[in-house]
């Protein structure tokens, strides 16, 4: 990588070449960053191309957004060829975008990275348009090295005798042979202020213009990168997971998470999963629920404040001791909402074509059908249960996506299930059959019966007299529930329909843009 880390030159003068301040382990974290990403190492190339000290650049973009306290050296102690590095980088962290940009990237590698290269097509424009700002600090550092050697060259001489000598007393071969021209230090000297004034008016020049820049750049970038935390906390990754998941992997990740067939609907599922979290915290299982009276019993979780007062006082406490032994203390009695279910949830999810039309605010049935779904697939993973996905459309189309309560989810599984679409017609004997026999397997195998089965659908469509009493014999011997959701389609939640038939629990869902339609799911299963 060599200079792309933006370490100092080991210049005479000590000048630096970075304008953030990091210690080594950041430059650490920088160098092995960049080694992994190839859109940084293409950026870097395409810039360097074309403008010196570009790769210095990208270093400090890097490390001003990861440092949690980033730090910018005084532009007096860099090298007068990287000063317009120092503006770049100085209107970015002075920009108001800055901040909500850093609350993402800082201490964030792969956020820091993208920050960078959000900013790329920005990073180029300011460099284009300071290049002569840029080309007048060279001339100036080729002035202030010029009137270096011609003040060198002039003591030289001085010390000459006025034979030509050294004061060793030897010839002065240089002036021998007449290599080293006569120079005036004074007249070097002047060029070299002379330059250095305008490069500064330059730099000058171009500083609002640099600013502007640095403004609309940190703002896309804030924007970017927001975007991609908000999409991937939808699709449930937290940020632990993202720390330690390997930096090509997790861009593979936020690739697929952008372009994939529900990216624009991640919104959506966050909100379905939020709102399913919290229907989640009103279930209670073996827990107080609404407080209806006092009673009597041994549960120290409900024990009346005057209760445990006893136990302040020595004299009360074996008093305490023994109305616990006979299950006699004072508690608050309560009532609450029980889960029932103990087998597996089970999602059938239609995915016919009319599944793919869009309802009110553009969600289409199925983004609205695969959010759902994800909830479930939480709420199963939360309650210990088994998952199973079944995506159904005519009878011979169906795909079944399993999620063991044991085994790790797994989150390209779960957008394999999320992206799949059949298309076809609409068949219920298929998926529905398919869900009795896996919790039929379920029973056979573990013992557990009281599964959930729901059915996802847009459409109604017939089953035969055959098969509903098979149905029905199924579902009374293994004690299962089914609750069907009519999405988009109130005929299907009709009265007298095949799906009110079937299922002990129907809703009808006709604003797509809400999830609140589906609440009480998440509180009964």
């Amino acid at each position: 990588m060599g200079n792309v880390v933006g370490t100092p030159g080991g210049r005479p003068d000590a000048l630096a070449s970075a304008a953030v301040i990091a210690d080594r382990f950041d430059r650490i974290t920088w160098r092995d960053t960049y080694e992994q990403s190839a859109g940084l190492r293409e950026l870097a190339g395409e810039l360097g191309a074309r403008h010196d000290g570009a790769a210095d650049l990208l270093t400090d973009v890097f490390l001003a957004a990861y440092n949690v306290r980033p730090k910018l050296r005084a532009a007096a102690g860099m090298e007068p060829t990287r000063r317009v590095n120092h503006a770049i980088v100085a209107g970015l962290l002075e920009s108001p975008g800055f901040a909500e940009l850093h609350r993402e990237t800082a201490g964030d590698p792969y956020a820091a990275a993208m920050a960078v290269l959000a900013q790329g097509a920005a990073l180029r424009g300011m460099l284009e348009g300071t290049r002569e700002a840029r080309e007048r600090a060279e001339q100036a550092e080729r002035a202030r090295q010029d009137a270096e050697e011609a003040a060198q060259a002039s003591a030289a001489d001085a010390a000459a005798g006025p034979d030509g000598s050294d004061e060793s007393g030897g010839p002065d071969e240089g002036a021998e042979s007449g290599a080293a021209p006569e120079r005036d230090p004074g007249a070097a000297r002047r060029a070299a202020e002379a330059a250095r004034d305008a490069a500064a008016q330059a730099l000058a020049a171009a500083s609002p213009g640099v600013r502007a820049a640095a403004r609309a750049a940190s703002g896309r970038a804030a924007r970017a990168v927001r975007a991609e935390a908000a999409l991937m906390r939808a699709w449930g990754v937290g940020a632990g997971e993202l720390e330690r998941m390997p930096f090509e992997r997790r861009a593979r990740l936020a690739e697929r998470l952008r372009t994939g067939r529900l990216a624009q609907w991640a919104e959506l599922i966050g909100r379905f999963r939020q709102m399913a979290a919290g229907e989640r915290a009103r279930k209670v299982e073996q827990a107080a629920g609404e407080l209806i009276g006092v009673t009597l019993g041994d549960d120290l979780s409900r024990v009346i404040p005057s209760e445990l007062a006893n136990l302040g006082l020595p004299g009360l406490r074996a008093v305490f001791a023994a109305r616990y032994a006979a299950g006699e203390l004072m508690l608050y009695d309560s009532r609450g909402e029980r889960s029932t279910g103990r087998g597996a949830i089970i999602a059938c999810v239609d995915t016919s074509h009319s599944m793919y039309a869009a309802g009110p605010g553009g969600v289409t049935r199925e983004a609205w059908s695969k959010a759902c779904a994800l909830a479930l697939l939480d709420q199963a993973r939360r309650a210990g249960r088994d998952f199973v996905g079944i995506l159904f459309s005519s009878a011979d189309r169906l795909r079944v996506f399993r999620f063991p309560a044991g085994a790790p989810a797994g989150l390209e599984r779960t957008l394999d299930f999320a992206e799949s679409f059949l298309g076809g017609g609409t068949s219920y004997q298929a998926p529905l059959t398919r869900a009795g026999g896996l919790l039929e397997e379920e029973f056979n195998d573990a013992a557990r019966s009281r599964g959930d089965i729901v059915l996802i659908t847009d459409d109604e469509c017939g089953v035969t007299e055959e098969w509903t009493r098979g149905w029905n014999e199924a579902k009374q011997r293994l004690g299962f529930r089914l609750f069907g959701v009519a999405v988009g389609a109130p005929r299907a939640a009709g009265s007298g329909s095949v799906l009110e038939a079937l299922c002990d629990n129907l809703r009808s869902i006709e604003d797509l843009t809400e999830v609140q339609g589906a609440a009480d799911l998440f509180r009964v299963i």
